[in-house]
């Protein structure tokens, strides 16, 4: 386990051990390998688990050569391992980046809905997209506290895949004594914006830095309202109002004018509609809103989700790729260090003390919104210590956006139920509960059926002879 020593007034740890449980992963694992080689006050050895453990692998050699860069302060060691027991022997953290094939599963999770006229514009977190996914994902989570418990059980997993929620709340459910947070960086650009907000109406206000906007933030991974925004003692959202005007009309785009732009643009459109119907400003992507409330993607083509100034994410964005062996020499022959934006490496330096931590995350209720159930999994801000996790109190939720959120925490645990029951009757409730699921009932049970029957090696710890959704 870590070391804690005093060194020129400033906390260091050594001797970590950070078990990655993902550690082939393409993207999460190299941005944890750019923040580790350039923090100088943490060292140790990260171990990489992956399924596919070729991937890990990789990726270790990957680290172990970025590390070995003159203008690398970091001292890390990286090694691949068969057993996710023995990666996350005697962890001080776990960090969890996971996904099934692309391929075998979230190219069915797109494109069959949409044979029954159901657009998602995502399709990871809610929708059938959504719902498959989080069911797939259960008993991978279990799996993973399982392990937690037998081999590491005081240290602080950090998740990071998808459906957050679902995923974060299965770890605390299989074992309700880990120490876990969610992280998502779906809030970063709303403080970027208020940051330009600030340039623009205050007349003090110039090159303001997002780490300098102070927001409250409150509701579930990706459907996230912030309902205060301060900078300097200049309260932000006072501002709003003019901001919309100058934003408006909207939506402000025609179907097509997006076409050429990336599958991830995001121009704000619907977070200020948001704003304009209910008060409040959502603050996730609009690519992930429309999918919580049935009306911006209640459309007859693809295209006119582009009214609003995003485009659906077509599985042909999810799969394919570049070759990892061509991809891995480019990187490290091309590496530069970047500030990847994330923010684990400050999470980890809080929690072992070094120094505290102020930001949004996903964690357990106790209280922090005050009108939704203790222990689901809620994102609001927190300050993070030596001490662990103390979630900031963000108060309830307006009732018409209390409706709205609370309608998918009931999903959400009624999928943790019927994940841990093996239950697909049960998690049916959930998708026909979906705002997205606007279907007579028996053509969403053929939908349901056969996302789960295109993807049945998946389902193995349910009971699929007995559900009656899926005869």
């Amino acid at each position: 386990m870590h070391e804690l020593g005093l060194y020129d007034g400033a906390a260091s740890a050594s001797e970590l051990k950070i078990g990655y449980v993902g550690g082939g992963s393409q993207g999460w694992a190299h941005t944890l390998i750019n923040d580790l080689g350039q923090c100088s006050d943490l060292s140790g050895e990260v171990a990489l688990y992956d399924v596919d453990y070729e991937a890990a692998e990789r990726n270790a050699e990957f680290g172990n050569r970025v590390m070995e860069r003159t203008d690398a302060v970091g001292d890390w060691r990286f090694e691949a391992y068969r057993e996710m027991d023995a990666a996350l022997s005697d962890s001080d953290f776990v960090v969890c980046s996971v996904q099934d094939p692309p391929e075998e599963t979230f190219k069915h999770d797109l494109d069959v809905p949409q044979e029954y006229g159901i657009y998602q514009t995502v399709g990871d977190t809610v929708g059938p997209g959504g719902t498959i996914r989080a069911l797939r994902a259960i008993p991978q989570y279990r799996e993973i506290a399982a392990t937690v418990r037998e081999e590491c059980p005081d240290a602080w997993v950090i998740n990071y895949t998808n459906p957050m929620t679902v995923c974060t709340r299965a770890l605390y459910a299989e074992f309700p004594d880990i120490n876990a947070i969610g992280l998502c960086h779906e809030v970063h650009p709303f403080q970027e914006l208020f940051a330009e907000i600030a340039e623009r109406y205050v007349e003090t206000a110039e090159d303001v830095d997002r780490e300098e906007i102070d927001v409250t933030v409150k509701g579930i991974n990706h459907f996230t309202w912030i309902d205060a925004a301060d900078w300097a003692g200049h309260d932000l959202y006072d501002y709003l109002d003019e901001e919309l005007e100058r934003r408006k009309p909207l939506p402000g785009y025609e179907p097509g004018d997006m076409a050429g732009e990336s599958y991830w643009s995001n121009h704000f459109q619907i977070a200020f509609d948001l704003y304009d119907r209910f008060g409040v400003l959502g603050a996730a992507g609009d690519r992930h809103l429309a999918e919580f409330v049935p009306w911006y993607l209640s459309i007859d083509a693809p295209e006119e989700i582009q009214r609003w100034g995003i485009r659906l994410t077509p599985s042909s964005a999810r799969v394919g790729g570049e070759s990892p062996d061509k991809m891995m020499t480019t990187r490290v022959d091309e590496f530069e260090f970047t500030e990847s934006g994330e923010e684990a490496i400050e999470i980890m330096r809080a929690l072992l003390g070094i120094e505290p931590f102020k930001t949004h995350l996903n964690y357990p209720n106790e209280g922090q919104i005050s009108d939704l159930p203790e222990d689901v999994v809620v994102e609001t801000n927190a300050l993070l210590t030596g001490k662990g996790v103390t979630p900031l109190c963000a108060g309830g939720l307006p009732d018409e956006i209390h409706s709205m959120v609370k309608r998918h925490v009931t999903n959400q645990e009624t999928l943790i139920e019927a994940g841990f029951e093996g239950d697909l009757d049960r998690a049916f409730r959930a998708f026909l509960n979906d705002p997205l699921v606007t279907l007579k009932r028996e053509h969403a049970a053929e939908l349901f059926a056969r996302l789960v029957e295109i993807e049945r090696e998946y389902f193995t710890d349910y009971d699929l002879r007995n559900a009656t959704v899926v005869e």
